[in-house]
């Protein structure tokens, strides 16, 4: 070490060097951990037991019949809002 270089300036230049090269390897190692994890995942993946199974169907659709009037009322209504552009 230069005698006319002090240590606080060797701390100020090593430590975020330092810094930066441990985050770059430890990202690096977690991205490519993750992705390892990834292909290994069941196609049914883990179920978290603090929530309730969720269904595999959605709520039963409903429909309603329109009368000739409001079919005739929708209609000019889309035309109205599509006139606007």
């Amino acid at each position: 070490m230069p005698e006319h270089v002090s240590i606080l300036l060797w701390f100020g230049v090593v430590l975020p060097a330092a810094l930066i090269f441990f985050c770059a390897v430890g990202l690096a190692g977690y991205r490519f951990g993750l992705r390892f994890e990834i292909r290994r995942r069941q196609p049914g993946g883990h179920r978290l037991p603090a929530l309730p199974a969720q269904r595999s169907a959605g709520p039963h659709r409903e429909y309603v019949e329109l009368t000739p009037a409001e079919r005739a009322a929708f209609a000019g209504l889309v035309r109205q809002l599509s006139d606007g552009y």
